[in-house]
């Protein structure tokens, strides 16, 4: 009987270890990857989840289809960058510069990005779900068609944004208040 138990509490203790370096796994990113965006500049489809470059100049990289949740990015440039249906869920972009950065199609939902800079950046049809944008820069900036339900905007400075179809349901606006559901383009 006691041996019984030992080999139960033995085998329970590999399952959950096997769990945990498999939980870790699934989320970490691949430092071949890491070397090869800082060596050429491109890293097109690969798993950067997790990754911290912080205050990294990564101007006109080419991150499409790039898997960086979870990544903390605080205060990198990403001027004129491809992030493409890049996967940025939970990222954080901390006073980053994404000028005229290209994140069409991107997931984007719950970015923290406290006073980015986005101007002229291209977030046509991006998840923008639930993000926090508070004092973000979006001058310029083509939110056509993107979904910023739940968004954090207060404070943003928004002057000749493109927001044509953009879903802004719940959002908080640029001036506190908060956006009807049914608001599509202009905040109700």
């Amino acid at each position: 009987m006691r041996k019984k138990r030992k080999t139960l509490l033995g085998t329970a203790m590999v399952a959950i270890l096997v769990c945990l370096m498999a939980m870790g796994r699934a989320e970490a990113f691949k430092q071949e990857d890491v070397d090869r965006l800082l060596k050429t500049n491109e890293c097109r489809g690969c798993d950067l989840s997790g990754v911290r470059l912080l205050r990294t100049d990564l101007s006109r990289a080419d991150l499409s289809g790039a898997d960086l949740s979870e990544a903390v990015l605080t205060g990198a440039t990403l001027w004129k960058a491809n992030l493409y249906r890049a996967n940025l869920h939970n990222v954080t972009l901390l006073a980053a510069d994404l000028a005229e950065a290209d994140m069409s199609g991107a997931n984007m939902s719950k970015a923290y990005m406290d006073r980015a800079n986005l101007e002229k950046a291209k977030l046509v049809t991006t998840n923008l779900t639930e993000a926090y944008m508070y004092s973000a820069v979006l001058y310029k900036t083509n939110l056509s068609g993107a979904n910023l339900t739940g968004a954090e905007l207060r404070n943003a400075f928004m002057f000749n944004t493109i927001l044509a179809g953009a879903i802004l349901s719940g959002a908080s606006w640029t001036d506190g208040r908060v956006c009807a559901a049914d608001s599509i383009s202009v905040c109700k």
